[in-house]
């Protein structure tokens, strides 16, 4: 590490200091920039004492006095990300920041055509299929599963949900099995590192069209009612729109057509309705209102296709950064 880099240096500076501090240090940077210095961390499985010093003579005024720390690793990475922006925000970062150290195995599947991909999938076990789409950026996962055959995607869904860590070596040789069977020459590079669980699943779940989260979540609440039930409780809902900012708010309906906004709506409960118009201007509010007067009976498929929609808005500027939904034990409403 020598001639170490900016993100390296602040790495090597955070590393040395205790967790309280390193985590109100890492509150100061954008996602971006803490994602790109916990990776660096996360790299560091052993830094030589001259190395960290001479990092950290650079930085002598902010520093306690002491032995520098010449160990980082995942589990230093996690705990400072924990500290910084909580347990549920660092999962999240973490991995994102395991799947771009680990080379991304799959990348090479990222631009097919979802119905390609399935086509390749097809026939291996629901464990290696819940594998690839574990790796693959949510948006893409969520066209693959959704080309599946209904009974495979709960088994695939299963699967991811409560997945093992595969080692480096497994995830190489179904990577490299499948680039040879797509006819596609790439090189694996790097260590793999396992991703997987309930959170990837419902990000994949949340990005899918309307029948198939019903259809999945129906299937696997037959097959596994614990785990359905985990599913639909970290799921983000259109109701959840009570749960953002109102600054936040305002973004996503910024987004929305009134007309779509109008259907959502329909018949859901007063909280959301009441915090849908204080964040509407004068003008879009009376144009809202007049899309709910000539709206009439809407049939129940296009009121949840245009509540998936409002909530695709929300998962966006979310994953972006723009807002932030608070997830946890807020008071839930009965349509």
């Amino acid at each position: 590490m020598a001639d170490n880099t900016g993100i390296q240096k602040a790495a090597l500076l955070i590393l040395n200091m205790d967790k309280e501090t390193a985590a109100h240090v890492l509150q100061q940077f954008s996602d971006e920039e803490a994602e790109a210095i916990t990776a660096e961390i996360y790299k560091l499985k052993s830094v030589s004492p001259d190395e960290a010093n001479a990092a950290l003579d650079e930085f002598t005024a902010l520093v306690q006095v002491g032995t520098a720390k010449t160990r980082g690793g995942r589990d230093v990475a996690a705990g400072i990300l924990e500290a910084s922006f909580g347990a549920e925000r660092a999962a999240g970062m973490l991995s994102r920041v395991a799947s771009s150290l680990a080379g991304r195995a799959f990348e090479f599947l990222e631009s097919a055509d979802a119905a390609q991909v399935a086509l390749l999938l097809d026939g291996e076990l629901p464990q290696t299929i819940a594998l690839v789409l574990a790796h693959l950026r949510p948006a893409v996962g969520s066209q693959v599963l959704g080309k599946l055959s209904p009974e495979q995607r709960t088994s695939v869904a299963e699967c991811l949900a409560t997945m093992n860590p595969a080692s480096p070596e497994a995830i190489r040789v179904i990577a490299e099995t499948l680039r040879a069977r797509a006819g596609t020459v790439v090189a694996t590079q790097g260590q793999t590192d396992a991703i997987g669980g309930v959170q990837p699943l419902v990000d994949i779940i949340n990005r899918s069209d309307v029948a198939t989260e019903k259809a999945l979540l129906g299937d696997l609440e037959q097959r596994d009612p614990d785990l359905a039930a985990e599913v639909r409780s970290r799921m983000l809902t259109f109701n959840d729109i009570v749960k953002l900012e109102a600054r936040d708010v305002q973004q996503v309906l910024r987004g929305i057509e009134m007309t779509v906004l109008a259907t959502a709506m329909k018949g859901s409960p007063e909280p959301v309705q009441d915090i849908i118009r204080d964040n509407l201007s004068e003008r879009n509010r009376l144009s809202l209102q007049e899309e709910l007067d000539v709206l009439g009976p809407v049939k129940v498929s296009k009121v949840e296709e245009a509540r998936a929609d409002v909530v695709r808005a929300i998962r966006t500027l979310e994953a972006d950064g723009v807002i932030t939904v608070i997830r946890g034990d807020a008071e839930e409403y009965v349509e």
